[in-house]
């Protein structure tokens, strides 16, 4: 009863033509038929009504399939079409009881639901069992041919009709041997197969092609009900292993998987009752592309929702994995190998195209974690190469030297982790993200390279700047014929010593020819032109270099010393001279000669403005100098003509001062009245001058009065008063004569008592006069709005020096600036 409680029988097409999709689905599921793969067989059972079809099954293949009961006599008993798993037989079998044909229920010229079945049965079983009687054998008009007709028939409509075994069960044997009663059996069948209508492309086929027939003889059921069973029992022995090469459906091809087989049984029925002729290998295609298709769903479904999965996409998003690929890798062939396993009996074309398509949706669908791994490895390797980069040039390294190594060595990090993510199943190119990186390091590279060569050249620039500003200034200061020789030395070397420093520092940047050609050349231009800005600026004040150096020449010896105008001194030759060299730091500052290229700008200037040699045209009616470049001109012959008188008004003032001066000194130096007032004095004075010889008393008194008034003119200064004007001097003189006489009598009394005075120095007294004639006596210089002479004023025993007057103020400055600019 176990047995027959598991077999499951259930209807599978009622007698009205309902496919029951549920109870084979349920047949499927209660019996686990689905994971039977293609190791299952189906065995279909037709005959006439009545015939004891589904008798021979119950006992052949333990079902439960009802039976007729004789006592309530012959009528249908099975409708429409039945399944059952056949218990106990290896492999899994399930057994197909069919209506049976010629029944009186569907009358006579209803025979479509037996052929559609007869068709049913054909495309899905591997062994049909013909059930017939003994007795029909040999007969013309016995109740199997129109069934074998009805096989015969249908078979046609099968595009490629399927090997299928024909098992003809010979019910209620008599005594004639079976080996007699076969060849009778198969020569009617060959007879049918041979009047069977057949399409063109199987006009010829023989019977073989398409079906292996077998005979088999089985005792009567009511009659010899033992030996019925010994005979059935020793048959169902043929069915174990019946898919093995040499079993009953050996060489049975066109197997439809088993978790395919509701679906196919469905589209077949389909077919059949929509009396379309039935193509089974495309059947098969189709019957695997569904089933594999959704093996490929569930399977992608459940990688979606995979806790692993998910977890590696969630740890993908903030930062790298490690070992990202083999863990991915094994949970995507965890599923494909399930996908394997289920459609690996389905065709095999189908069942390819759909795992490409299954790995193509996994593998899109796992791809943007691939490609988020990649960036985070990306952004690792480059902010470590940034890190260690800096850190190798804060160690000294070279910069090209640590570029290389830390790109090696970030490129190989990088490649080693690409490596690591990589998955199996997939062959993604990692290189353009590997190119993306080498882009970004390069881009680094060349900030970093450019930030440090910039950072090189401000020093050096620096450099030049400290070495060349000032000692440059000062050659202009004191510019001579040979300023811009000496300064071209001085450019030369500097620039060259820094040039080879500069080059030997930047030899670690490994800089290809060119580029370091032109840093040295830009190095060597910023020297030029830091000497030419300099040159420019020092153009824009020659007017008071030029007067400076016309003060130096003018008020200083060829000793450098302050010149005193003693009255020997030839003012025009040095105001020549001075001139002269005021016109010829005119003739440095005019241009620029970096080149050592001659010109002819000092001779133009001395025979246009010194000699007042007059040409025509003008040569300083221009505002060219020829054969110098237009760039390198600082003061065009226009301006300096301007300068030049601008320069001769502002310094004539100082020339009249020195002129004043020396007339001044030759003043106070001649006290003797003329020859002539001599000549009348000795002549008129005779008389008295014989007095005084006569009476020695009045030469004691001359001479002691001479001594006295000898003593006031020192004390008092006489002709120092005297030296600022007349009235000074007077009024100067009258207000010391008191004091200076009180002293010498007071010098006197202590000298008689023995005491000595010491006399008060002669620079108190020339201090209490400076201080009377400032505040008697305006300042005769403020006079001079623009322009102030001071005169350096000794006193000696001779008399008093005079030293030339300095030029303290400069007029027409921003005249020459305007004009320049």
């Amino acid at each position: 009863m176990a047995e027959l409680d598991n077999c499951c029988s259930t209807q599978l097409i009622d007698g009205d033509g309902e496919f029951n999709v549920v109870g084979l689905d349920n047949f499927m599921r209660t019996t686990n038929f689905s994971n039977c793969g293609l190791s299952y067989a189906v065995v279909a059972v037709m005959g006439p009504q009545s015939s004891g079809k589904s008798t021979l099954l119950n006992h052949l293949f333990h079902t439960n399939f009802r039976e007729m009961d004789a006592y309530t006599g012959r009528s249908q008993t099975t409708k429409g079409i039945w399944i059952a798993h056949c218990v106990g037989i290896e492999p899994f079998t399930i057994a197909m009881d069919l209506e049976g044909t010629d029944g009186r229920e569907r009358g006579e010229d209803d025979t479509t639901f037996e052929k559609q079945s007869a068709l049913f049965a054909l495309a899905i079983a591997d062994i049909v069992l013909i059930n017939m009687w003994c007795h029909d054998i040999g007969r013309e008009q016995a109740a199997n041919k129109p069934l074998l007709k009805t096989v015969f028939q249908v078979m046609m409509r099968l595009f490629s009709p399927r090997k299928t075994t024909l098992l003809f069960v010979i019910r209620d044997k008599t005594k004639t041997p079976l080996e007699y009663l076969e060849p009778i059996l198969r020569e009617d069948i060959q007879k049918i197969w041979n009047v069977v209508s057949k399409p063109a492309a199987h006009k010829d086929a023989i019977l073989s092609e398409f079906f292996n027939v077998e005979v088999t003889a089985l005792s009567s059921y009511e009659e010899k009900e033992e030996q019925f069973k010994e005979e059935v029992a020793e048959l169902r022995q043929r069915f174990f292993n019946c898919i093995s090469p040499g079993g009953l459906a050996g060489d049975r091809h066109g197997v439809v998987p088993a978790s395919g087989f509701s679906f196919s049984a469905q589209q077949i029925w389909k077919v059949i009752k929509e009396n379309r002729d039935l193509d089974l290998p495309a059947h098969k295609v189709m019957v695997s592309t569904v089933r594999c298709e959704e093996i490929a769903n569930e399977k992608f479904d459940r990688l979606s929702s995979d806790a692993g999965w998910l977890a590696l996409e969630e740890a993908v998003q903030s930062g790298s994995v490690s070992s990202f690929g083999r863990k991915l890798s094994n949970i995507l062939e965890t599923y494909f190998s399930e996908y394997d396993s289920e459609a690996i009996y389905f065709d095999e074309g189908v069942r390819n195209a759909k795992r490409k398509q299954l790995e193509s949706k996994a593998l899109d669908l796992v791809h943007p974690a691939y490609l988020n791994l990649l960036g985070h490895l990306r952004f690792k390797a480059l902010e470590v190469f940034k890190s260690r980069l800096e850190q190798m040039l804060k160690e000294g390294e070279g910069f090209a030297a640590a570029a290389h190594a830390c790109t090696k060595s970030c490129m190989l990090e990088f490649d080693q982790g690409c490596a690591d993510a990589a998955i199996r199943q997939a062959k993604w190119d990692a290189s353009k993200v590997r190119e993306k990186l080498r882009r970004d390091i390069d881009a680094h590279i060349s900030s970093v390279r450019n930030a440090k060569l910039s950072e090189l050249v401000a020093r050096y620039e620096e450099k030049l700047r400290r070495s060349l500003s000032e000692p440059v200034e000062s050659l202009f200061d004191s510019a001579g014929r040979d300023t811009w020789a000496s300064i071209r030395r001085l450019l030369t070397c500097e620039t060259e010593n820094a040039v080879s420093e500069f080059s030997t520092t930047i030899s670690s940047f490994e800089l290809d020819q060119p580029t370091m050609e032109s840093m040295l050349q830009g190095l060597r231009d910023y020297a030029r032109n830091l000497v030419m800005k300099k040159a420019k600026e020092q153009a824009g004040k020659i007017l008071i270099f030029m007067k400076d150096r016309f003060s130096t020449v003018f008020s200083h010896d060829s000793d450098l010393m302050p010149r005193v105008w003693t009255g020997k001194e030839d003012i025009k030759t040095i105001t020549k001279d001075a001139r002269t060299a005021s016109l010829r730091l005119l003739a440095v500052m005019a241009a620029i000669r970096l080149d050592e290229k001659p010109d002819k700008i000092e001779n133009i200037l001395f025979s246009s403005l010194m000699e007042g040699t007059e040409t025509s045209p003008d040569p300083l009616a221009s505002s060219t100098w020829e054969e110098v470049p237009p760039e390198n001109i600082l003061i065009t012959p226009v301006q300096c003509k301007s300068l030049w008188r601008q320069f001769k008004a502002e310094t004539e003032f100082t020339v009249t001062q020195a002129i004043s001066a020396q007339e001044a000194y030759k003043r106070s130096n001649n006290w003797l009245p003329p020859p002539w007032a001599i000549a009348a004095m000795v002549i008129l004075g005779f008389n008295e001058f014989m007095l005084l010889l006569r009476n020695p008393l009045y030469l004691m008194f001359l001479f002691v009065a001479f001594l006295i008034s000898k003593a006031m003119w020192v004390q008092m200064d006489v002709p120092g008063q005297f030296q600022h004007g007349t009235l000074a001097g007077l009024i100067s003189i009258s207000s010391r004569f008191l004091p200076t006489v009180m002293n010498l009598l007071k010098r006197l009394a202590e000298e008689a008592q023995g005491h000595q005075t010491p006399v008060p120095p002669r620079q108190q007294s020339s201090v209490a006069f400076q201080s009377f004639r400032n505040q008697s006596q305006p300042n005769p210089t403020s006079s001079i709005p623009e322009s102030s002479v001071s005169s350096n004023v000794s006193v000696s025993d001779s008399g008093i020096e005079y030293s030339s007057p300095n030029l303290t103020q400069r007029r027409g400055t921003k005249t020459l600036e305007t004009e320049l600019s």
